[in-house]
């Protein structure tokens, strides 16, 4: 990698001196404040929020010009979902709103009725044809994509304030018109392209480019991570969802491929949406992977995060995407220098440290690091409306694992139910998982290694070092299973033995077969130096935890999502074992709809965490064969 002074060739730092903007605005000439919009953007980029906003505000005071009405409505937005405050959402909608109120002023008007239904008889007179777009001027058609990303985030802020199934129906609706728009300009774009004797049609500004592959691969890739139901419905409509096509055209916007660590995109040349596209590749490879197999390229993710650091080496998204790639390489203590960094960057945006705190409670956990852990989720319980739920039921798993006095886990778990909330009219799914065990410990006064298991659900275990399965977790779950005999007349003794007896399993199972995309140092030592076991024993001892989960499942009280969370594991255990078939089984067993080792307790309505177990099982069962699970 060419580098002058540290930094990538090509690849500059926000600009020192701000470019000048035109005064007074001429709406004709709107597209003349790219420039001073990418400054502000970059200049958010590198932890400079308060500077960015200030820019704006100084330049633009009623947020009446075109890209400086679209970028301010970003940071707003921005900064409502990492605090997810009332408040916060409510200032974002409205900038939201006048951005696209600004847009429309500057968009082509609409085809007349005659026009309109020649339209169905010509396709080129179409007004979501390729035809009219090209019938617009460049301005008109910045407005429209403008427009269009005005109106998503109109879409996600109206569901987030008002949380009824109403505003999500409303919402639904501007997210085709979203859709259409995208889909009209990349359609557009391929077009030129294709007509291009080069394949790449220079006419095409960067800047318009950048943000349709942005919007026309994000959608894309939200159709193709949607449950299976969902789809069914959404093809009914047209809308189809290609993830290899999404995030190609995502990587496009900086010129990256799978052949070289360099992209052909410089820093000089790119668009202003550059960095979006670049996050949301790396977002989609390194945190989605907790939901989705297929199309995760953690070497791709590597190579973006490692070039954009050099560009923005104190940029707090940059440095939370570098802790981000640590985790999912199994390396989560080197991963918390960064969290850390992350929160040391700036102080403009108290709400940003959420997403790092976050982190760092799992990193933590990870480490089996419980009092750690338990710090950053009382940072979070403080600084973050997200899920007070949560926040709060970690602080309490925290304490009962042996981080604190009981007493005042019990005083938090009483608070738990009460701190719900609801997105589109339904409940979180965690936060009613938090609430049921909040409930089981106010009416049994106990819980089975809490949080070990919520380590579980945010793949901590999956993402343990070696030493840490072998010298932490697995001795405090046999440490719960010894402290369980004699107790078999207990009420709801078998939910606590298939719990305990699922996490064996899983650590059993990391201990036999690492996560691929886990980094294991050259000296580590082996896991029969660690264990006393062979890798071939650690696996038979995985196999017999998981069967005995299927033993019990009928006597299970209440935690039957215990037995379906078993076949999944067991199935994706099977398939590193060399059982693909077998695999499979396990696989569509959880997904058949039917009522697997549960008793009549179990058959009676859903049970906990069902539509993320069946996500989870229906990418694993795209991916078998196809990479490891």
């Amino acid at each position: 990698m060419s580098t002058t002074n540290g930094l990538v060739e090509g690849a500059p730092t926000p600009t020192p001196t701000p470019p000048t903007v035109t005064q007074p605005y001429d709406r004709d000439n709107a597209l003349d404040d790219i420039p001073a919009a990418g400054y502000a953007l970059s200049t958010f980029y590198a932890s400079q929020m308060v500077e960015a906003e200030a820019y704006i505000d100084e330049n633009d005071p009623e947020k009446t010009r075109l890209y400086f009405a679209s970028c301010y409505g970003l940071f707003q937005c921005i900064k409502s979902l990492m605090s997810f405050a009332d408040e916060d959402i409510l200032v974002a909608l409205q900038r939201a709103k006048h951005g696209n109120y600004v847009a429309s002023q500057y968009r082509k008007k609409g085809a007349s009725l005659t026009t309109r239904l020649a339209s169905y008889v010509v396709s080129s007179l179409s007004p979501t044809g390729v035809g009219f777009v090209k019938s617009m001027t460049p301005l008109e058609r910045h407005a429209e994509l403008i427009y269009a990303e005005t109106l998503f985030e109109k879409a996600i802020l109206g569901v987030m304030y008002s949380g009824d199934w109403l505003s999500l129906i409303k919402e639904v609706l501007n997210m085709r018109t979203t859709i259409n728009i995208y889909r009209s300009l990349y359609n557009y774009i391929t077009t030129l392209d294709e007509e291009s004797p080069s394949g790449h049609d220079d006419t095409v500004d960067e800047h318009l480019r950048s943000g349709v592959y942005f919007g026309y691969g994000l959608s894309s890739l939200i159709l193709s991570l949607l449950p299976s139901k969902v789809i069914t419905i959404v093809h009914l409509f047209g809308y189809h969802g290609d993830r290899t096509e999404a995030l190609d055209v995502l990587q496009r916007a900086g010129g990256w491929s799978k052949e070289s660590d360099e992209p052909t995109v410089s820093g000089a040349n790119e668009g202003v949406r550059r960095l979006l596209c670049d996050m949301m590749v790396v977002t989609f490879h390194t945190l989605l992977s907790s939901i989705s197999f297929d199309g995760i390229d953690i070497t791709m993710a590597d190579k973006i995060v490692r070039w954009n650091s050099q560009r923005y080496p104190n940029s707090v998204f940059i440095l939370w995407a570098q802790g981000r790639l640590l985790v999912v390489r199994s390396q989560p203590r080197e991963a918390l220098v960064y969290y850390n960094k992350s929160i040391a960057a700036q102080s403009q945006y108290p709400t940003l440290y959420a997403m790092s705190y976050w982190e760092m409670a799992i990193a933590n956990l990870a480490l089996w690091d419980v009092s750690e852990s338990m710090a950053s989720w009382r940072d979070l319980e403080r600084e973050s409306s997200w899920s007070k739920a949560i926040y709060t039921y970690g602080v309490a798993a925290c304490l009962l694992q042996g981080s604190g006095p009981a007493d005042d886990a019990a005083a938090l778990l009483e608070k738990v139910p009460g701190l719900l909330q609801k997105i589109a009219g339904k409940s979180i799914p965690l936060e009613k998982l938090v609430s049921r065990r909040a409930r089981k410990f106010m009416k049994e006064h106990r819980l089975v290694l809490p949080a070990l298991e919520i380590g579980y659900i945010f793949l901590a275990i999956t993402h343990a070092p070696r030493e840490v399965l072998a010298k932490k977790m697995l001795p405090e779950i046999r440490s719960c299973l010894e402290g369980l005999k004699g107790r078999e007349k207990l009420w709801g003794y078998h939910d606590d033995l298939c719990l305990s007896k699922f996490l064996e399993g899983v650590c059993l199972r990391y201990l036999a077969y690492p996560d691929v995309d886990a980094v294991l140092p050259p000296d580590l030592p082996s896991v029969e130096e660690l264990t006393g076991m062979s890798e071939v024993e650690c696996a038979k001892q995985a196999e017999v935890a998981f069967t005995t989960v299927f033993e019990h499942g009928t006597k299970i009280e209440l935690d039957h999502h215990v037995v379906y969370y078993a076949h999944y594991e067991y199935g994706r255990f099977l398939s590193r074992h060399g059982q693909e078939d077998k695999a499979r089984e396990q696989f569509e067993l959880v997904l058949s709809g039917k009522h697997l080792e549960v008793g009549p307790s179990g058959k009676k309505g859903k049970y906990s965490l069902k539509d993320m177990v069946h996500v989870q099982t229906h990418a694993a069962l795209e991916a078998l064969g196809k990479r490891p699970l």
